[in-house]
């Protein structure tokens, strides 16, 4: 079987079951690294690829729920975690942190197989995500200061005129400004520009309500 480039990283202190699981993995074709404790996962130059972390609950060197949470601040595989030792807290907890699945030892193959594939194709989707939002702020960042002015109360739904207003330019002005944002950002209309800004949390300060400007947090109910 040809390797799949897609990588699965296993942490456990059991020799035995790190042995069983990287047998499994590269059976099926996924490149697979294993590690005792979770400072040697921390240590390894891990390669750009889609992935998935089989993790321990009991380790040497510290909770696998704890490294969870430590992992958290950080871009990161997704977790299957595997433990001999389970709980309902523990999976609660493990799940609400944005772990894919909490097996128990023994950790049936179909098990396991699924969980790793649910895992490898979240992360695949993830990265899509940050490769999208890195290139969009790329694009961002190709906007002069004054263009980032006009962005924010283009994409709030104000006229042309409203917005030259609040910036003391021209509606010509405003309009030339208009047209190089959605050439830079590579907008089709002004409602893929309002995505565009969506994804890039631009805030959206102003909204068009008879003519005048208002800030939205203070709307009456």
């Amino acid at each position: 079987m040809s390797q799949r480039k897609e990588m699965v990283f296993v942490v456990d202190d059991d020799a035995r079951v790190r042995e069983a699981i990287n047998e499994l993995l590269e059976s099926l074709g996924w490149q697979s690294e294993t590690f005792a404790a979770a400072a040697d996962y921390v240590a390894y130059a891990k390669p750009d690829l889609p992935a998935c972390l089989i993790l321990d609950v009991e380790l040497p060197d510290i909770n696998g729920l704890e490294f969870q949470k430590q992992l958290s601040d950080d871009v990161h595989p997704p977790i299957v975690f595997i433990t001999g030792h389970g709980d309902i807290p523990s999976s609660v907890r493990a799940i609400q942190g944005g772990a894919v699945d909490f097996l128990t030892k023994p950790v049936g193959e179909n098990d396991l197989v699924a969980a790793v594939r649910a895992a490898i194709d979240r992360d695949r989707i993830q990265r899509s995500a940050r490769a999208e939002l890195s290139e969009l702020a790329r694009r961002l960042a190709a906007l002069t200061p004054r263009e980032r002015e006009v962005l924010p109360l283009v994409v709030s739904g104000l006229l042309n005129k409203q917005a030259a207003a609040e910036l003391g330019i021209s509606e010509i002005t405003l309009e030339i400004h208009r047209s190089k944002i959605m050439h830079k950002m590579r907008a089709e209309s002004l409602a893929d520009l309002v995505r565009i800004a969506e994804k890039l949390r631009i805030p959206i300060t102003h909204s068009r309500r008879s003519g005048s400007l208002q800030e939205c947090p203070t709307r009456s109910p």
